[in-house]
């Protein structure tokens, strides 16, 4: 007996469901990827010298913010408390001063918001070396 050899068929592969999975992998990947931004404005806070005395410079350049929000400008108070203001008044005081170092004093109410507009205005002016104000607590830790 004979038997007849016929032609198998070819198998096929289907691979739409494999690249369905990848491409959800893919999404899943990407969504739960976090993203860091650095910092652009490097502050450094002042210090206390270890004999007890504070070390004070005066800045060229005084931004003070107070606790309604408001803006002042080497003691000049701006019109409104819009960043465009702030970045016009420094600029209009910076032919006149030599300026190297940005102090900013804020009130204890102030909100977050407004010290960081504030410093976001001197980091697009380029200023690099910003210092923050503070005073000693009266308080002791017990």
């Amino acid at each position: 007996m004979k038997f007849r050899q016929g032609s198998r068929p070819e198998p096929e592969v289907n691979l739409t469901s494999l690249i369905d999975v990848v491409l959800l992998l893919l999404v899943f990947f990407m969504v739960t990827t976090s993203f860091v931004r650095e910092s652009e404005l490097t502050i450094r806070l002042p210090e206390v010298a270890d004999s007890g005395e504070r070390l004070v410079e005066e800045p060229a350049l005084e931004i003070t913010v107070t606790a309604a929000g408001k803006y002042f400008v080497n003691e000049r108070a701006l019109v409104d408390n819009r960043a465009a203001t702030l970045l016009a008044a420094i600029n209009k005081l910076l032919p006149d001063l030599d300026v190297e170092r940005v102090a900013i004093t804020a009130d204890a109410q102030a909100s977050h918001q407004s010290v960081v507009t504030a410093m976001d205005v001197a980091g697009k002016l380029g200023f690099t070396d910003i210092s923050i104000s503070t005073v000693p607590t009266t308080d002791k830790p017990e």
